[in-house]
């Protein structure tokens, strides 16, 4: 499983920077020669996605080690460190872009703000598209092996799509006579970038913190459980996400006239049972409980 996770990750970070890679150079040209503000924030912000992407693959490279002496429970959460970083980075661009916005509208000086081309209205529409595929691509992938990283780097691509939304809009205002319209705009994907920011950071920290499952699965462990031959009840269930595993503490009960062997084999039915069904647990502890 983890050969698979690794190897997805890898393919569809290679493909983004790639993507990330043309795109922030062809707007960043865009955006010079069409005298965009909007456009070159946008094109920071694609470029921006290549790093995040480097960074999303020395997490997940980190992630994938074996256990060791030293981190006896694997190395998984380094993937929500990268998603932390990530996250900073994100934050950190758009506040940048953010303070060259005000910085414009505070001036005043509308009349002096240059009427972005025909060029950046083309870019953003090139932009909008790619940026919004990459977003379903990368999203299909993250939500297949479960990488809190690589949605990380989706939902990038999302904030991406939307701003060259917001970069479009007001490259058409100042075009049509509200030159202040391309300053607001980049006002406007400062907002956005900042709110995937704080959905990566704080999904990540969920996964740090030792974050419960949802009740939905704590259910199906418990009906798993209940399932298996000798188990009389589910006295106690824990479980907390662990990167993008899960580990599980469990209780069960059973009859407290059988051996020692006999709730130790109960105990392994149970624990085989549960491994087998949720291929995200890595790891489960059951606990014999006698059925008074």
């Amino acid at each position: 499983m983890e050969n698979d996770f690794e190897k997805v990750a890898m393919r569809v970070s290679c493909v983004s920077i790639l993507a990330n890679g043309v795109l922030s150079i062809f707007k960043l040209l865009a955006g010079v020669f069409a005298h965009s503000g909007a456009m070159i924030s946008d094109a920071i912000h694609s470029a921006s996605d290549v790093f995040s992407t480097l960074v999303v693959i020395v997490g997940i490279k980190m992630a994938g080690k074996a256990s060791d002496k030293e981190h006896p429970y694997g190395h998984e959460r380094m993937e929500c460190v990268a998603a932390i970083v990530l996250a900073t980075v994100l934050a950190v661009t758009g506040l940048g872009i953010g303070y060259t916005a005000v910085m414009k509208i505070s001036s005043k000086e509308y009349s002096q703000l240059a009427i972005p081309g025909l060029l950046a209205l083309v870019a953003a529409v090139v932009s909008i598209v790619v940026k919004e595929g990459m977003y379903w691509y990368t999203r299909a992938y993250a939500k297949k092996i479960d990488s809190s990283a690589l949605m990380a780097d989706a939902w990038h691509h999302r904030s991406d799509s939307l701003s060259s939304v917001g970069a479009f809009i007001g490259i058409l205002g100042a075009r049509i006579g509200f030159p202040i319209a391309d300053a607001i705009a980049s006002l406007c994907i400062c907002f956005f970038i900042e709110k995937a920011a704080y959905e990566i950071f704080k999904d990540a920290v969920d996964k740090m913190v030792d974050k419960a499952c949802d009740d939905a699965i704590e259910e199906e462990l418990r009906h798993c459980a209940l399932e298996q031959q000798g188990v009389l009840g589910v006295d106690l269930i824990r479980t907390r996400v662990f990167g993008n595993r899960i580990y599980v503490d469990i209780e069960i009960c059973a009859d407290g006239n059988e051996s020692l062997s006999e709730a130790h084999g109960i105990a392994e039915h149970v624990h085989d049972a549960i491994e087998q069904r949720f291929t995200k647990v890595k790891h489960i502890m059951v606990h014999v409980n006698p059925n008074h």
